[in-house]
């Protein structure tokens, strides 16, 4: 079924016809309200669906697109056994590599190796592929015992599989061959597959052409984006086009932190689970926050790629497992343990317990619950903790069972030590995890009673029981070192959990909403008052100085420049006339690059993607029509132009806008910009918004005075509108009119 509607997916993206922008927009104008709101409901459904689904997919992919499963390479045969009970069945990887499955040998051979050559049968004129690959010293090492070990060779000196004829265990010092196996000729072995390079959307995304290396590694070279993304990632799925229902590639590090800028760096990503590239239809750039695709490349159908065996280097294993698959619980229980850095979600569920670990942590932290060792006040000695975190080296969320017999770093014996490192076993398991706006959440289950009394403690569900919690550094061994002894770092009062307590709610916010005090100075507030004219064009939103730092509010990344200064506050009067010059976008196609411009009383804006009630609830200004059927439609639309990074995001080592803006280069696609001219209304609320018609949170005040109370007003200006003026009249009218009823 899955075959089928991915196969179906690929032709109506190769075959349909594109819909003009015209098009489009009736199409849209005739939906119903009841239909976008099935729509939204489904969409929120799908996502869930969709990451399950995508992640545990090694078995789903479109029908005659993947090579059966598991996939070594192209078969070469299996080893014929002379001596030492030589097994194994070879593949061949790449031009380059062999991949010996289930290998057996003895080991008893006094001098044997991995040996190749090109003569017509095994001979001493062959050439040594030393395994393991990484030894020490001037020699290989000779070949030890192996029993069903899968290994993989990678020819010496530049040698490709074209150039050998067999592969063989040789004894070197008695010329002897234990078992050889014979490249068949004119092989066709599997090679990297190289796409085009980044399609360029937004945020100065581009690359050369990026190789797909195996069945889950991409090679990016020359990768350039300036890294003002909010939530920005490499993100994988299926589809005509990116969308919301696909799935985060950690960095070329490993990390699932939002991408930092690039230079024109050459990286290797990979992807996550049991995905292959066989799996998907596209690599993105994508803000998950505000929902935006900075850029992307399709994946073709007809590859045939090396297979994923960890040749390129990179650690293929993966936090995720098919087990994983069961939904999100919703949590009747959350207690804050450390004030806005540690929540503790938990459940039961029959003998175990589940438990769900929120921490405003960095990626060289780790997050530590458990059981206090002693009953009454928090104590860290004789404790039975969860240390939890996401390792950056083997790419894996990690909960680690640990019993903490002193407070000193662990020695093998004593210790706060994992329960492995001396003797136990780790008694918990990881069932997901996730980061994302500096977040870690990572989710685990455990017995209430495990067998292991000397370092494991039980846990109650008939009262309650003291807990401790602390957040620290990892050291080198990604085991926990020491951390503060500060509020923020452990809890210093007692606290008490019921685990078999129903409501247990005390969390009054999530970690989410918590403010990043940290980061530079924000830059101040421009202002803008006595002008009537403006020019409206599109830049980056300056960081932690910027557009968050003013608005309190999340950026996706770009914001609106009014007057060449990034959201400036706008003073404007009452019944005066103002002209607005747009250059925001005028192409509905590039929704990156799709910004109307309008004014509203909304501080979120974005009306376009607003539906039904949550339409409603703002009024536009300006900048918006409605048609027959009540649907909003931007007005103000012009060219592309655009304040572009002339490298990457400056803005934390600059402490001024003035120099930041030093760091940019202004840039107009062709095209006339659009106009907008508006005069205030009488009675317009004391504060409005200009913002983006397509995408919230661009934008910011418009501080609405009276005629004249603005610095640098002038009554007489030939700007005032006849509008403004009979509105003025009236007005004045009006209350002469009640003070007169007053007096009489």
């Amino acid at each position: 079924m899955w075959r089928k509607a991915r196969e179906t997916r690929r032709q109506g993206h190769s075959e349909a016809p594109k819909a003009s922008p015209t098009s489009t927009t009736t199409a849209i104008r005739g939906r119903t309200q009841t239909a976008k709101g099935l729509l939204l409901t489904w969409m929120q459904f799908a996502v869930l669906v969709a990451a399950t689904v995508l992640l545990n997919c090694t078995g789903c992919q479109a029908a005659g697109r993947a090579p059966p499963e598991p996939y070594y390479g192209r078969y070469i045969g299996n080893f014929t056994n002379f001596a030492h009970g030589i097994k194994g069945k070879i593949y061949a990887v790449d031009e380059s590599t062999l991949f010996v499955k289930s290998f057996a040998y003895d080991g008893t051979g006094p001098d044997a190796f991995f040996w190749v050559g090109k003569t017509p049968r095994p001979s001493p004129e062959g050439y040594i592929i030393p395994y393991p690959e990484e030894y020490s010293g001037i020699d290989p090492p000779i070949l030890q015992a192996h029993n069903r070990t899968d290994i993989i060779l990678r020819l010496p000196m530049g040698k490709r599989i074209k150039d050998i004829r067999w592969l063989s265990v040789w004894c070197r010092r008695f010329t002897v061959d234990f078992g050889e196996v014979f490249i068949p000729p004119n092989l066709d072995v599997p090679k990297p597959r190289v796409l085009p390079e980044f399609k360029r959307l937004a945020h100065g995304l581009r690359s050369s052409n990026i190789s797909v290396l195996d069945a889950k590694t991409f090679y990016i070279p020359n990768l350039h984006y300036d890294g003002a993304g909010p939530d920005a990632y490499f993100w994988v799925g299926n589809g005509s086009e990116p969308n919301i229902m696909g799935v985060k590639v950690p960095n070329e590090m490993g990390s699932l932190e939002p991408l930092r800028g690039y230079q024109g760096e050459d990286i290797e990503i990979q992807l996550p689970g049991g995905l292959t590239v066989y799996d998907i239809d596209w690599l993105a750039v994508w803000c998950v926050e505000y929902r935006h695709n900075f850029g992307h490349v399709y994946i073709p159908r007809d590859l045939d790629v090396p297979p994923a065996l960890g040749q390129t280097k990179i650690t293929p294993p993966w936090w995720y497992s098919p087990t994983t698959t069961t939904p999100r619980p919703v949590y009747s229980n959350c207690r804050e343990i450390l004030p806005n850095r540690l929540q503790v979600k938990w459940e039961l569920q029959g003998e175990y317990i589940q438990i769900e670990l929120f921490g405003r942590i960095t990626e060289d932290q780790y997050m530590a619950f458990g059981l206090s060792g002693a009953n009454g006040r928090p104590q860290m000695a004789q404790s039975d903790v969860v240390v939890a975190f996401y390792d950056t080296n083997a790419r894996v969320f990690r909960a680690e069972d640990y019993f903490i017999s002193d407070l000193s770093q662990c020695d093998g014996q004593r210790g706060a030590c994992p329960d492995e490192r001396i003797g136990a076993r780790n008694d918990v398991v990881v069932v997901s995890g996730d980061r994302k706006n500096g977040v870690t959440t990572i989710r685990y289950k455990r017995l209430l009673q495990t067998n292991e009394a000397l370092y494991d403690t039980a846990i109650p569900i008939d009262r309650e029981v003291s807990v401790i919690a602390a957040i620290g550094p990892l050291n080198a061994r990604k085991e926990a070192n020491a951390h503060s002894h500060t509020a923020s770092d452990h809890n210093q009062d007692d606290i008490r959990i019921n685990f078999g307590a129903r409501n247990d709610h005390a969390c009054k916010s999530s970690l989410y909403d918590v403010k990043d005090e940290s980061g530079p100075r924000p830059w101040p507030t421009r202002k803008i008052e006595g002008v009537r004219k403006f020019r409206a064009s599109i830049g980056p939103t300056g960081g932690k100085r910027g557009y968050t730092a003013i608005t309190g509010v999340p950026s996706w990344g770009i914001a609106w420049y009014v007057n060449d200064l990034l959201i400036p506050e706008i003073t404007v009067e009452r019944g005066l006339s103002y002209e607005f010059i747009i250059e925001g976008g005028n192409d509905p196609s590039q929704p990156a690059r799709y910004h109307p411009f309008y004014i509203t009383d909304s501080p979120e804006g974005g009306l376009g993607q607003k539906m039904g009630l949550e339409a409603r609830k703002q009024k536009a200004y300006a900048g918006v029509e409605y048609d027959d059927d009540g649907n909003a439609i931007p007005t103000a639309a012009g060219r592309y132009c655009e304040w572009e990074h002339q490298t990457i995001d400056k803005s934390a080592e600059i402490d001024t806008f003035e120099e930041y803006v030093k760091t940019l280069v202004y840039r107009c696609a062709d095209g006339e910009p659009g106009y907008l001219n508006w005069t205030v209304p009488m009675n317009a609320p004391d504060e409005l918004y200009y913002q983006c018609f397509t995408h919230n949170n661009l934008g910011w005040k418009i501080k609405v005075v009276d005629m004249g109370a603005s610095r640098g007003a002038n009554l007489g200006s030939s700007h005032l509108s006849v509008y403004g003026i009979v509105m003025v009249i009236s007005l004045v009218a009006t209350r002469l009119l009640s003070r007169g009823s007053v007096l009489a």
